[in-house]
């Protein structure tokens, strides 16, 4: 529920939605690469393609909405932003809120080693770890669900020192993504997947063997 989220934000954030209205939190899976979006890019490959994962997500959330023609569904994407530069919501909260995955801040930490340092949180997934995307929210302004019970995420990084080791391995070395594997994970980016998302995005059309044209 739109409530969940907004109790746990100040004002500035809240979406505008009575308390009641029905969400649903959008993440891809690791199998989204094959699935989705390369299916997505050899379909569209005479089109103009600036964003090939933005692009595919939307695509496929629009075809969401086609599922509902006499339902009113709002789309909101991870990376839109207000004028004010906030972003429209946060997406960890929301997981988090939704019972997707589970959100470890700072504070989850009751022994601080950090002192004055920023420290950004990084949401992990019982079954994928840190594999895993959060892509938008479906918003159902015309459903309301008093009744609807809030599941709790799973906290699968329980222990103080791997919550610790997690926020560590998020927040100073990222780009090696061994805070994705911080606990047993189903399934991961496939080698490719991994490459693709390494590189820089101007050149990731070759990686997709996308042409200049194309792009």
């Amino acid at each position: 529920k739109v409530g969940w989220y907004n109790a746990v934000l100040q004002p500035a954030f809240h979406l505008p939605y009575p308390d009641d209205t029905l969400a649903f939190v959008v993440l891809s899976t690791p199998s989204m690469f094959d699935k989705a979006l390369k299916p997505f890019v050899n379909k569209e490959r005479l089109k103009i393609i600036r964003d090939p994962v933005d692009q595919c997500v939307s695509h496929h959330l629009s075809r969401v909405k086609e599922k509902f023609p006499d339902q009113k569904v709002d789309v909101i994407f991870d990376y839109e932003i207000l004028p004010s530069r906030k972003p429209k919501f946060l997406a960890q909260t929301a997981a988090h809120v939704a019972g997707a995955a589970f959100y470890y801040q700072r504070k989850d930490v009751k022994l601080d080693p950090w002192g004055k340092k920023k420290i950004y949180g990084v949401c992990i997934h019982p079954k994928y770890g840190g594999w895993f995307a959060i892509r938008g929210l479906l918003l159902f302004p015309d459903i309301q669900v008093p009744f609807l019970e809030q599941s709790a995420p799973v906290d699968c990084v329980s222990a103080e020192e791997k919550r610790i080791e997690l926020l560590e391995q998020f927040n100073f070395h990222w780009q090696d993504g061994r805070y994705r594997d911080i606990i047993e994970v189903k399934e991961r980016y496939s080698e490719e997947q991994k490459a693709y998302f390494a590189t820089p995005p101007a050149e990731r059309f070759r990686l997709l063997g996308l042409t200049q044209e194309a792009q």
